[in-house]
């Protein structure tokens, strides 16, 4: 599968570096899934709402396990008015 959406800058949390080293896993294993449209452990709905948002440039957000079993997010923000996102952060459910 290709690259669907450019990320933008790449920014993450202190604790989704944490999650991340706990769970002995790298950012890129899920930054990659991410861009190519594997949204992770996310209901049908909000699929078809990424999906859509690729399309239309609004807000893009991935959900996924790590091994540890903690919850990472990434969320690609909104298109610009140059029709580019600017940033996509790694995060954890607590720094939301």
């Amino acid at each position: 599968m290709s690259v669907r959406f450019e990320t933008g800058q790449i920014v993450a949390t202190p604790g989704a570096l944490e999650a991340l080293r706990q769970a002995g896993q790298r950012p890129l294993e899920f930054l990659d899934r991410h861009v190519r449209g594997d949204w992770g452990d996310l209901d049908e709905e909000d699929m078809r709402l990424n999906d859509e948002a690729v399309e239309d440039g609004s807000r893009v957000l991935s959900s996924y396990t790590l091994a540890t079993g903690d919850r990472l997010w990434i969320i690609s923000e909104a298109k610009g008015d140059d029709g580019r996102r600017a940033c996509s952060t790694l995060l954890i459910p607590d720094d939301y």
